[in-house]
């Protein structure tokens, strides 16, 4: 493929590369070394969370230059641009985590922004760590240019004491250090061995889930997802990501005739049979958010009720990211379900085939343990059930995978922060059979939602994880496991019922039938109701408080700008 395929007079670049008018704007790319004839091909951003904040990021910048070189293969000219990432282990149970969800936003913009001012006409992107996934595959819908989303990989499994462990295992290290259950010498060894490589945590948590995400909507190439960070084959995924981004081009193919409804049901059907990360209810609604598609927290939580959990995953299972790589990769898990009638197998992706066709040849592995047929699942309906009742009028969300009891009613015990749980926690300040309410950390009260691993992982390190319930208006790691409900909508900091719980209020908690109830009288409520006020939040300046000001409520993603729907002209018709 040559630079003479492409019609530059109907792609963005030509607003900086044609015509004498842009001859200073020339004189720039000429002083990084471009050529003549590189300078009038197509301009395709290269885009990668690469940093040194976390073992997630560090492998981004060397796949960064495979899709380069597929680019330049395929008759582009690459330019690599880097966004941010806030990394969720390391932001976890503590102030960092109200970064975390925000850096969503900053991703999705900073991506948009960089495309807008350079007239990028296509774009491939690379993510590692969980909210950059999202962010990036954001981006792509919003522009809507020719993309081609690529993930970094995941970590490769530790070994502690002949077992595979992950970071979640640290994280429930520290419960049973508190508990009297493990030494501080066991802890730290149990630290430096659980993280060995380059990679994103290696469970079914948030990144690994939109990995899943990514080949199951179709913006990333078939197989793409599975090979862990510090392989070589991911650089190979890395040249036919950028090859690919130029045959979309040459297409015309852009993500909105790719990221259908019947696509984001087949992205929501993925999350449920591998027993995803919760977080997917709230990154979904958003990427369709952006092509103005109706596609909320409830909308999800139907196709969750009835597609079946097939993935032995942690945190509710048994294996890894690496075990399902091994046995063949997410097309294993997309060709039982469509094998089995779970997935629309007409719609397009960007290899420029129908996921049927792109699974046409794949043969379901059954000389494994990781990945069920849908004829004998681990359970009939999907690993993360929607809620709704008078405690969540606008729902909220449990990942139920490896759980036996889904029901659970205890009297409440409340906390206004995260920081207030965790203490009492660690202290011991709670009985068996009470539910752990903490609010006032939702989007707008947090501000930004914070995941509260450090809690729920205390709780089951000091054995008490499966006698307990926990429910927030923030949010919880894909690594959590038990009973804990997130996104409880409305918000506290709006006045939602989660903020008139007292201590000693019964909740009920039904995961079959999908209901969350407060058991307090509709006019007992609102005599609390008009005793309420808002506490203050002491983030008044910078991007947290321009967040809280911007964002809307969790069942719509949490979502910080009008959409596609307000969409007058888009990026990629300029």
């Amino acid at each position: 493929m040559s630079a003479k395929t492409f019609d530059k007079s109907k792609l963005p670049s030509r607003h900086v590369t044609e015509g004498p008018s842009r001859a200073p704007h020339r004189s720039y790319y000429y002083a990084m070394g471009l050529t003549e004839e590189q300078i009038h091909r197509p301009f395709v951003g290269v885009a990668s969370c690469w940093n040194e904040a976390a073992p997630c990021n560090i492998a981004l910048m060397r796949q960064a230059q495979s899709a380069k070189a597929g680019v330049d293969e395929g008759g582009g000219t690459p330019r690599e641009f880097c966004t941010i990432t806030v990394t969720d282990g390391i932001a976890m149970g503590h102030q960092g985590m109200k970064s975390s969800l925000v850096s969503r936003e900053v991703i999705a913009d900073s991506i948009e922004l960089t495309m807008r001012g350079h007239c990028y006409d296509a774009l491939v992107g690379i993510a590692g760590c969980d909210k950059s996934l999202p962010g990036i595959m954001m981006a792509m819908i919003r522009l809507n240019v020719p993309s081609v989303f690529m993930y970094g990989g995941s970590i490769l499994p530790g070994t502690y004491k002949g077992k595979d462990v992950t970071v979640q295992d640290v994280f429930e290290g520290v419960g049973m250090h508190s508990a009297g259950r493990m030494s501080e010498d066991d802890l730290h060894d149990l630290e430096c061995v659980a993280c060995p490589s380059a990679g994103s945590c290696g469970g079914q948590f948030t990144a690994n889930t939109m990995a899943c995400v990514s080949e199951a909507i179709g913006l990333a190439l078939p197989g793409s997802a599975g090979a862990p960070a510090p392989y070589e084959s991911r650089d190979h995924y890395g040249v036919e990501s950028g090859k690919a981004v130029m045959r979309l081009i040459a297409d015309n193919l852009r993500p909105r005739d790719i990221c259908t409804l019947q696509a984001f049901e087949n992205a929501a059907t993925i999350v449920a049979a591998t027993g995803g990360s919760t977080n997917a209810a709230l990154h979904l609604p958003a990427m369709a958010h952006e092509m103005g598609l109706e596609f909320d927290l409830f909308d999800v939580a139907e196709i969750f009720k009835r597609t079946p959990y097939i993935a032995d995953l942690k945190p509710g299972g048994k294996y890894i990211a690496k075990d399902v790589y091994d046995i063949g990769g997410v097309p294993q898990i997309l060709k039982a379900l469509l094998d089995g009638g779970f997935m629309h197998g007409d719609c397009m992706t960007v290899s420029g085939k129908t996921l049927a066709e792109n699974l046409k040849d794949v043969e379901f592995n059954t000389d494994q343990k990781v990945v069920y047929p849908v004829s004998n699942p681990i359970t009939e309906t999907g690993g993360v059930v929607g809620l709704r009742g008078s405690l969540a009028p606008e729902g909220a969300i449990v990942k139920v995978a490896g759980m036996t009891e889904l029901k659970f009613r205890g009297p409440a015990r409340c906390f206004d922060c995260e920081e207030d749980a965790f203490a009492a926690v660690q202290e011991g300040r709670y009985e068996a059979g009470e539910v752990l309410v903490i609010r006032y950390e939702g989007p707008r009260g947090g501000p930004g939602m914070r995941e509260m691993l450090s809690t729920t992982a205390a709780l089951y390190g000091q054995g008490v994880g499966d006698k307990m319930a926990l429910i927030t208006d923030g949010r919880f790691s894909g690594a959590t496991r038990g009973f804990c409900i997130g996104h409880v909508g409305p918000e506290a900091a709006v006045g939602g019922p989660i903020a008139l719980i007292k201590d000693g209020d019964m909740i009920a908690i039904d995961a079959e039938i999908g209901t969350l109830d407060l058991e307090v009288d509709a006019v007992e409520l609102e005599e609390r109701r008009k005793q309420w006020s808002v506490p203050d939040n002491p983030y008044t300046s910078g991007a947290l408080r321009k967040y809280a000001e911007q964002v809307g409520p969790a069942r719509f993603g949490a979502v910080t700008h009008a959409g596609g729907k307000a969409e007058v002209i888009c990026y990629a018709d300029i």
